[in-house]
């Protein structure tokens, strides 16, 4: 390979992982406005490590550290440097095929501990006196609000003590009101799953740029290699 050929692979190379890095960083920025929005994490516990804000900040954070350093060892033309890249870009790639697949296989064992963990909290926010779980019930009065739902199945779930926030007319101040009578635990799945899909497709974008920047860095290791360049 001549010197114009590494020298076009190598700027092709900082660009896509400085793209990736760029990716990655937009990743960790969505993550935490997510965290700091969302009014549902008290409520489902059992996988909290992969509700789509944690899963988002984790990953955008590896991804951004590992590009960063393919993106300093083509400039430096480093094979330290890029031999560490391509083996943690190669684990990175395995860890996100894995999950991947755990999400396909569990998906129903996962759906289960869902509801699970909403019956949990509605049982809880039954139980407790006034000022109590404060958080679990703001969460599950601003879930029931938002989705226009009652319950985990139904209104039948609160046992005849069903709060405000399953009020379906407007105002619901009256101490006789109608409530909404489908359950909350469909629309929350459907909620969840619409924020996979949409940190699925971020991932397999990410993938293919990192999948092409595996490819490239093998000539130019080689290339250096050859040269005699990378020891420093």
């Amino acid at each position: 390979m001549d010197r114009s050929c590494a020298n076009c692979l190598k700027t092709l190379m900082i660009f896509l992982n400085f793209l990736c890095w760029l990716c990655g960083a937009f990743v960790v920025a969505f993550g935490i406005f997510q965290s700091m929005h969302s009014k549902f994490a008290s409520l489902v516990t059992t996988f909290w490590p992969i509700y789509p804000a944690n899963t988002l900040v984790v990953t955008g954070t590896i991804v951004t550290c590992v590009c960063y350093l393919g993106v300093f060892g083509a400039m430096k033309e480093n094979r330290c440097l890029l031999i560490s890249f391509f083996l943690l870009l190669f684990i990175l790639m395995l860890v996100e095929l894995a999950m991947a697949c755990v999400f396909l296989v569990y998906s129903r064992v996962i759906d289960t501990y869902f509801e699970k963990d909403l019956m949990k909290s509605l049982q809880i926010y039954r139980e407790s006196g006034p000022g109590e779980n404060k958080t679990i019930k703001d969460d599950f009065d601003a879930v029931q609000h938002l989705f226009r739902c009652c319950g985990v199945h139904g209104e039948a779930d609160w046992m005849g003590d069903t709060p405000i926030s399953c009020c379906n007319q407007d105002p619901c101040n009256s101490s006789v009101h109608a409530n909404w009578q489908e359950g909350c635990v469909i629309k929350l799945r459907n909620w969840f799953a619409g924020n996979y899909r949409s940190t699925g497709a971020g991932v397999v974008t990410m993938f293919i740029i990192q999948f092409t920047c595996l490819c490239f860095t093998v000539p130019l290791f080689c290339h250096f290699s050859r040269n005699g360049l990378g020891y420093l």
